[in-house]
């Protein structure tokens, strides 16, 4: 396996974004290639047919089912979009995704019945970046759930955004909590690129940039390509 900077493994993990289930089945073969982990973001899927996702799959799946509100697109019942992570941890994902403003009970509930899933509990805010301080108190608002992972992505408008982000990857660390926390937008990829070199437990990248899930995010070949020359 390819070490970064820091000698640890690369970690990269590639958001699948498709619509139609034969084209996501065919995301997952290619994104086989190129990602330690991947995401299948279920509110992009017209029918959700996860257990067929899930069939022979190579790598570590994360499953994700996002509120339109939330940077995604589920619109519907709120009962089946939770519902699908639920079935997830019963077909034997290895992470959910579930936002940290969902119902306390329902969030408790999930992390106490997770079984051999591990859950990442995580923030977005695609308006700007909360101050330092405001970030650590969010922090450890979500630590007190007991996720097996926090993940904390707001959105850069400067590039000193991403300083109060990334310094979010030590302070979890100095309290042995794994981190997942960059900046979107713009001026938030150098984020995403650096994140793991500080001991984030990955990053996210898109196949190619047509099906990019979040603003700003590069593309694994991108990300690679970066790294490398960064030796």
């Amino acid at each position: 396996m390819k070490r970064s900077l820091r000698g640890e493994p690369e970690r990269i993990c590639i958001s699948i974004t498709e619509t139609i289930l034969k084209k996501a089945l065919k995301a997952v073969r290619e994104a086989n290639r190129f990602a330690d982990l991947i995401e299948l973001r279920m509110d992009y899927l017209r029918e959700p047919e996860l257990a067929t996702l899930m069939e022979d799959r190579q790598k570590p799946f994360i499953v994700t089912n996002r509120r339109k509100e939330k940077g995604g697109r589920y619109q519907g019942d709120e009962r089946r979009r939770l519902r699908i992570l639920n079935e997830a941890i019963d077909l034997g994902a290895e992470y959910v995704d579930v936002e940290m403003d969902n119902e306390r009970k329902w969030v408790h509930d999930l992390i106490a019945n997770k079984k051999g899933t591990q859950v990442i509990l995580s923030f977005h805010d695609f308006q700007g970046t909360p101050s330092q301080g405001d970030l650590r108190r969010l922090y450890h608002h979500m630590i007190r759930l007991k996720p097996d992972l926090v993940k904390m992505v707001p959105f850069a408008n400067s590039w000193e955004d991403n300083f109060r982000v990334l310094s979010l990857i030590p302070y979890a660390g100095e309290r042995k909590q794994r981190i997942i926390a960059f900046c979107m937008g713009e001026k938030g990829k150098m984020s995403r690129i650096f994140a793991p070199f500080m001991g984030a437990a990955w990053t996210y990248a898109s196949l190619n940039e047509e099906r990019a899930s979040a603003p700003g995010q590069l593309t694994a070949r991108e990300m690679k390509g970066i790294w490398e020359r960064l030796r």
